[in-house]
């Protein structure tokens, strides 16, 4: 496909227009933009990321109510906590993640900072393949003894899932521009290497545009849009996250 001029025109506006600031506060990644700490950051990031579906309002405040029972110290608590600490975590539920899953998502953080050197070292082990990576920080993440019911909130990209969660906290970690709203604390995954993340709003922008011809919103599907979005910026294609959502978000092209 061709890079048509006039939708890369729109795109780039819209990336201008949404990729502000004023984006964080009501988006999920406000919870990460509590910390300065890079592990924090991260770890704020991951679980903010796994539960980022539903009402936007919803996934905030569950997310500051983790925050929050972790002392606004996620890495210290993740490192450091007793049992006792876990207690307040027994009554914790978003959607279908409940406090089964959530003390299982504290145990294995705590093995990966312990074990495997931090959520970047696992991210990275395939840098420029990030399918592969994302299946190996899943192989990882789920070596500790835990309930099957648990593994479908990290989703598997082998298994056809679109990973849109996995795909978003990698645009946080990697991405790095001037305006703020991503992180860039990851320096081994290269922008250009990102797939997006691919959801209800992006999806059907990117069919309205017809940059999409895949009818679900499947792995198949990511690498057809990341693709063509490599076309229109081949250093940093997801940075079309925002004007794909936004656009979606605001229905300015679709009614």
């Amino acid at each position: 496909m061709k890079v048509n001029k006039e939708i890369k025109i729109l795109l780039d506006e819209a990336y201008f227009k949404f990729n502000q600031k004023n984006f964080i506060a009501n988006d999920p990644i406000c919870i990460p933009h509590l910390f300065s700490k890079k592990e924090d950051i991260e770890i704020a990031g991951f679980l903010a990321s796994t539960l980022a579906w539903g009402n936007r309002k919803s996934i905030i405040n569950n997310c500051a109510k983790l925050m929050k029972w972790m002392d606004m110290q996620p890495h210290d608590f993740i490192l450091h906590h007793r049992k006792k600490d876990l207690k307040v975590f027994e009554k914790f539920v978003h959607r279908t993640f409940n406090s089964d899953d959530c003390l299982y998502f504290i145990k294995s953080l705590r093995n990966i900072y312990q074990k495997h050197d931090g959520l970047e070292n696992l991210f990275c082990s395939h840098p420029t393949n990030i399918k592969d990576a994302i299946e190996n920080f899943r192989t990882l993440f789920f070596e500790l003894p835990h309930l099957s019911r648990t593994e479908k909130h990290v989703s598997s990209p082998n298994k056809n899932s679109s990973s849109k969660r996995l795909c978003m906290y990698l645009r946080w970690m990697v991405r790095k521009d001037a305006y703020g709203v991503d992180f860039g604390i990851w320096k081994n995954i290269q922008t250009k290497d990102l797939y997006l993340p691919l959801d209800v709003h992006t999806g059907n922008v990117s069919r309205y545009l017809g940059l999409l011809n895949r009818k679900q919103n499947d792995w198949k599907a990511v690498e057809e849009i990341t693709s063509i979005l490599r076309q229109y910026d081949p250093k940093d294609p997801i940075k079309y996250d925002f004007s794909l959502f936004g656009l979606g978000v605001e229905g300015l092209l679709i009614q």
